[in-house]
């Protein structure tokens, strides 16, 4: 069980997510599917195709998006060389449930799983890529961790080693956090697949040294650290789309 689990009390939760309702009409080239948790609960994510013969990139977005947001990005990933699929957490979007940490640990696993078999349901090619944004990298980093073979590589985005801090000024004692964080670090630690971190220079709510922190403790050869200039947290493409789509676009090909 993840320390994870420490997060996931009133007062953390309540300042932690900050879950968007709604859904857009889907785009031409993209398709939506929804996972059954049990009779009461259903996860979406949507598919946005490029090529079937592309790899496709499982992506966990930020904190405060939603899917819908993916509708005009998505063919920009496409032109860069991968099938996008991205991910809708509990509580936003049209998924139900609540946000917690450990629904985001262990929907990330069902998510896995069940856009590897929808891939192969519609014969796009099996080659697969994690990415998580921000918050999505709680979920990035514990697919790549848990399964290295099933994996191209991973892609952080703005993302950090361990979602401690906010818990830490709201006051939950410094040695559970100890745990929590010695847990992200090892997590980091044991990822085996070629990595790209990417982050803004002037991100003031993820600051850089925690992409920074992120590459220290990658244990692989295969990993590269960019830095977009004068971008910030949620700037990122806006400051250097070629920047950011020229480094996936050569870390796919790299990679594939």
């Amino acid at each position: 069980m993840s320390y994870y689990r420490l997060l996931d009390q009133p007062r953390v939760l309540r300042y932690a997510f900050f879950p968007r309702r709604g859904l857009s009409r889907c785009p031409e080239n993209a398709f939506d599917h929804y996972l059954s948790v049990d009779a009461d609960l259903s996860l979406h994510c949507r598919f946005y195709t490029g090529d079937p013969a592309l790899p496709t990139i499982l992506y966990f977005h930020g904190n405060g998006e939603i899917v819908s947001d993916y509708d005009s990005f998505a063919p920009l990933y496409n032109t860069a060389g991968a099938n996008l699929a991205v991910a809708e957490y509990r509580g936003y979007g049209t998924s139900g449930g609540t946000p917690t940490f450990m629904a985001l640990l262990e929907d990330a696993h069902l998510f896995f799983e069940a856009v590897k078999k929808e891939l192969a349901r519609r014969k796009f090619s099996t080659d697969f890529y994690i990415m998580g944004r921000s918050m999505g990298s709680v979920s990035a980093l514990e697919l790549a961790a848990t399964h290295p073979d099933e994996s191209r590589g991973l892609i952080i985005e703005s993302g950090f080693v361990c979602a401690s801090r906010i818990a830490r000024r709201l006051g939950v004692p410094q040695e559970e956090l100890e745990l929590l964080e010695e847990e992200c670090r090892q997590k980091v630690k044991n990822i085996r697949m070629p990595a790209l971190i990417i982050h803004g220079e002037e991100d003031d709510l993820v600051p850089l040294s925690e992409a920074e922190a992120i590459y220290s403790l990658l244990q692989v050869k295969e990993k590269e650290l960019l830095v977009i200039p004068y971008a910030d947290h949620n700037s990122l493409i806006f400051e250097g789309e070629e920047e950011y789509f020229g480094a996936i676009s050569a870390f796919l090909n790299r990679t594939g």
